[in-house]
């Protein structure tokens, strides 16, 4: 139903910004039992709302910032969802300039986090909250129950929280939504949620085009392997999907659709911030930036038009077994999805440092059980991992992921070097193998490196058997001297 809104402060949540996610979130606010007050710049989407979904609860129509701010009761809760950036600023001001402290102001959209800790600290300085709110799931999970990461005030979380669960995914009873810490820390880890996401698909890309290239399968034989595997422990949202991708067929051609779309995989911008900000804390996320590259080499259409037929060097035969190079397959990608969450860990664990944001990850590993596009089985493992000790140095060194990783290595590294001989890119199975390696290596050639930046730039090094800094007067007599 649609209440008139001089009834005065009815709705327990405002939702401004009615595009797909913005009605899809105020839908399932209102078939949750919430009086929900909405706007939107153009009131035709409102009415829109309101005449198709009027029956799922009780919306309250408003046409003005006054008349929305008025329709809430207080503490006013009110939800952004528009496009990040300058439209996300301006309507921040609009609402700021109409409300009261104590009110809280959210953003749902896929905000960079450090715009968040710029508006939370300018919103408190003027007596209001603001939460930034990582919201993953997609239309689907928007409607129906998604991954909630708000970040914010923790006082503000006494208000907002119970609206958030009560329309998060639910997973054994528990709601996919917490307080994830101070400021820009919700958006932050939505980010790395994103930069996950970015590599958990090229890792399934890259599965697919070993299948497609090295063994000759088609998308539905391929859709069968990615069907058998959701079975097991590779269950996931992304690999249930992947098969229905694959089985679908174009109505124009009656081939298989993902043969007819173009090769060129686009990106909204987050997987590219989490790279930027891993290399600002010093994180290597190699998977995920190898990820991203992908994807701006697959847009660089007119290089590779130019590039194809370049030489490739001797091939080696395609693997003769299919099933066992199936089940290579299978195991890599199961051990480059760990290293993949073990890197978005590391920088979680990193920014929380950083910006003394005290984030748990067996929190995150609950809230991302549902809901969320990288919800998978293994995340429960994750959790346990982090239950048994929330200091665990990497995720790779839990007893259940080194196990894993350990059964897998052998066939990670026939996949490997067999895409190689094979002239087949696996730039994410390889990444992820190489850190695996580096992680685990007892000596790098990073001491080189250290001796060269000190030949050019008297940059020093540490030496194994002594402490504090050394420096060799390399354009003398290439003694030592302690720096």
């Amino acid at each position: 139903m649609t209440i008139d809104n001089t009834e005065g402060a009815r709705a327990q949540i405002g939702v401004t910004g009615l595009a797909v996610m913005g009605s899809n979130i105020a839908r399932n606010f209102a078939r949750h039992g919430h009086t929900v007050a909405l706007h939107n710049r153009s009131i035709a989407k409102t009415d829109a709302l309101i005449q198709e979904h009027g029956g799922e609860g009780d919306f309250v129509r408003t046409e003005t910032i006054e008349e929305f701010v008025a329709a809430l009761q207080k503490p006013r809760r009110v939800l952004i969802m528009v496009k990040a950036g300058d439209p996300t600023d301006a309507v921040i001001e609009e609402l700021a300039s109409a409300m009261e402290p104590g009110d809280i102001i959210i953003d749902g959209g896929n905000a960079l986090y450090t715009d968040t800790i710029r508006r939370e600290a300018s919103l408190r300085d003027r007596g209001l909250h603001f939460v930034g709110a990582g919201i993953s799931g997609g239309e689907e999970g928007a409607l129906n129950g998604p991954s909630i990461m708000p970040g914010g005030p923790k006082e503000s979380y006494q208000a907002l929280g119970p609206l958030l669960e009560s329309i998060a995914a639910q997973v054994d009873g528990t709601p996919c939504c917490t307080h994830i810490g101070p400021d820009g820390s919700g958006h932050f880890v939505k980010m790395v949620h994103n930069g996950i996401e970015y590599a958990d698909m090229q890792l399934i890309g890259e599965a697919y085009n070993l299948f497609r290239d090295a063994l000759g399968y088609d998308a539905d034989q391929v859709a069968d392997v990615f069907t058998e595997w959701n079975a097991g422990d590779l269950e996931s949202y992304l690999v249930e999907i992947t098969a229905e991708v694959l089985r679908q067929k174009d109505a124009k051609t009656g081939k298989a659709l993902v043969d007819v779309i173009v090769d060129a995989a686009e990106q909204k911008g987050t997987g590219r911030w989490t790279v930027k900000s891993a290399l600002d804390l010093g994180v290597p996320v190699t998977g995920i930036a190898e990820a991203v590259f992908a994807r701006a080499l697959s847009g660089a259409r007119d290089q590779r038009k130019a590039a194809v037929g370049l030489a490739s060097g001797r091939l080696a035969d395609k693997p003769a077994d299919a099933a066992q190079f199936t089940e290579d397959i299978r195991q890599a990608l199961y051990a480059s999805k760990v290293v993949a969450y073990a890197q978005g860990f590391d920088q979680i664990a990193a920014g929380s440092a950083e910006y003394d944001w005290d984030l748990h990850p067996a929190d995150l590993a609950t809230i991302w059980r549902g809901g969320c596009i990288i919800r998978a089985r293994f995340l429960n493992r994750i959790k346990d991992a982090y239950d048994e000790n929330p200091k665990l140095p990497s995720l790779i060194l839990a007893p259940y992921f080194r196990d894993a990783i350990e059964t897998a290595i052998d066939s990670w590294r026939r996949v490997v070097s067999t895409a190689t001989l094979l002239g087949i890119p696996v730039p994410a199975f390889a990444s992820s193998l190489s850190y695996y390696d580096a992680l685990r290596a007892e000596r790098l050639p990073a001491a080189l490196t250290q001796g060269q930046r000190d030949f050019f730039g008297a940059h020093t090094y540490e030496r194994v058997d002594a402490e504090g800094k050394f420096h060799t007067l390399w354009s003398g007599d290439r003694s030592e001297v302690q720096a």
